[in-house]
């Protein structure tokens, strides 16, 4: 096994090696202008979809925050707020 494992490396490095580093193209370079604008303006409308669904998430856990709170018994509120409260 150690042995296929280092002749699997030697050609992995190989061919990686072979080609030249100024001939490198980058995704962005093989494709066309209309298609790149594509891919931009669709990760700008998900990011701005995630953003609105992180709002809504965010305003949902504040209301039920202040539900939970509004729903409290006066047991409940007097444990918690007994001693803090201002007194007359």
């Amino acid at each position: 096994m150690g042995k296929k494992r280092k002749q699997q490396q030697r050609v992995d490095d190989g061919i990686s090696a072979s080609l030249p580093k100024q001939e490198a193209v980058t995704l962005a370079d093989q494709l066309a202008g209309d298609v790149l604008a594509k891919l931009k303006a669709a990760k700008q409308d998900l990011s701005a979809k995630e953003q609105a669904a992180e709002e809504e998430r965010q305003a949902q856990l504040a209301f039920e925050r202040k539900q939970r709170e509004k729903n409290k018994t006066f047991e409940e509120l007097l444990n918690e707020y007994g001693d803090k409260g201002s007194k007359f």
